[in-house]
């Protein structure tokens, strides 16, 4: 069973990302100690006190919220992974990545976001990005739209690129976690596209991906809290994403790289300009 989620649960959503960030996010940054920040499963996976405050009030809010639902933290799997074995069968499920671009915050680059989706049946039907910085948020919900919310009472639709000839997209490959054989593709092809960048922070790249600032975006690990909320505002926003393979994401796949471009016919085409070999 399906449970319908509105903009308006979506904009609920987000005031409480907002608090959160405004409560934990923000006063810790570049305020954070050595012993603020530690290493989870090696030294370019780091988790702060304020990813770990983060989660926990936005856990206590959507459960305060919504007592029926699940949620899933990315530092609540951490310690207990058997959490993301109920995504696929809750009727209603929020996944939280508390500050999404970690690496950045505790270096005191402002390049970090909020995100987090809903899922219900095992399907995406909510998403929201917040930026603490600018206090941008993007919003969607599955079959109203995507939306920009610029933190001061405006809101506008959010529309992907149009449609260009690959060589002239510009976009982000993430390539430093993809495997070697691929790899070594992709960085082999990438200066064929118009440009590339990368921010170290799926959060911001969304936003741009979203507000058709750029074309494109490739990514190899497809972690929930990384990618449920800014697949459906891509989604929503009237872009189109896959696997590798051509297949669909689904909110239990954990492996098969994901591709986004602004239509089936350009995701075709920027696929066989970075994933061919030479």
């Amino acid at each position: 069973m399906t449970q319908r989620i509105t903009l308006a649960d979506m904009h609920k959503v987000v005031a409480m990302m907002r608090e959160a960030a405004q409560r934990h996010v923000m006063p810790s940054f570049r305020c954070l100690d050595r012993a603020d920040i530690r290493s989870k499963s090696g030294p370019m996976d780091i988790v702060t006190v304020a990813d770990e405050a983060t989660e926990r009030d936005l856990t206590a809010a959507l459960q305060a919220a919504w007592p029926k639902a699940l949620v899933v933290g990315e530092e609540a799997v951490a310690a207990s992974p058997d959490l993301l074995d109920g995504l696929a069968t809750a009727e209603l499920a929020f996944v939280i990545d508390p500050i999404d671009g970690t690496a950045n915050y505790a270096a005191g680059v402002p390049l970090f976001g909020v995100m987090v989706s809903a899922v219900s049946g095992g399907e995406v039907v909510g998403g929201a990005i917040v930026d603490p910085i600018c206090n941008i948020a993007a919003i969607a919900a599955r079959g109203q739209g995507a939306w920009l919310d610029d933190g001061k009472g405006g809101e506008r639709r959010l529309q992907v690129a149009p449609a260009v000839p690959a060589h002239e997209m510009a976009g982000n490959a993430s390539w430093r976690y993809l495997p070697a054989p691929v790899r070594d593709v992709v960085t082999h092809n990438l200066p064929k596209v118009a440009g590339s960048w990368d921010f170290r922070c799926a959060a911001h790249e969304y936003l741009m991906l979203v507000d058709g600032r750029c074309h494109f975006l490739l990514f190899n690990r497809t972690l929930p809290w990384d990618h449920l909320a800014g697949w459906l505002i891509h989604q929503e926003a009237g872009g189109y994403s896959a696997h590798f393979d051509g297949a669909p994401y689904r909110v239990t796949d954990r492996s098969g790289g994901l591709l986004y471009a602004p239509d089936r016919a350009s995701w075709q085409a920027l696929h066989d300009l970075l994933l061919t070999a030479p």
